[in-house]
């Protein structure tokens, strides 16, 4: 067994990003076990599965575009008012489309868009 003594007033280890990915990765192997994975690192399950969360949304902000076209428009002729709300498409990656017509609530709408998300 690796022991590793911390000297001075700093009592924690410091892990790179490459260490974190690397130990994150081995996860995803087949019949791969988290505790064992843990044990060999010297580090809490539970902080694994906490670096994973992080690494999956990193990836996930990532692939969000930084800018979205944005079209105003008065009233399309292919659309029809609903209400005094209008209507609200939106186009979400991977061929997902909202629309929304008539009053918005921004709470609700929040709601759907975080249910979308992967």
């Amino acid at each position: 067994m690796k022991t590793e003594v911390l000297a001075g007033p700093e009592r924690r280890r410091r892990w790179s990003a490459a260490e974190k990915s690397r130990i994150v990765a081995e996860m995803d192997a087949p019949g791969a076990q988290v505790a064992e994975i843990a044990r060999r690192h010297g580090i809490s399950r539970g902080l694994l599965y906490i670096w994973r969360r992080l690494a999956r949304r990193e990836r996930d902000e990532a692939a969000l575009p930084g800018l979205v076209p944005v079209v105003v428009a008065a009233k399309p002729p292919a659309c029809r008012l609903a209400g005094e709300g209008g209507v609200i498409e939106i186009a979400l990656p991977g061929d997902v489309h909202v629309t929304v017509r008539g009053p918005v609530d921004a709470k609700g709408l929040r709601a759907v868009l975080a249910a979308l998300r992967p």
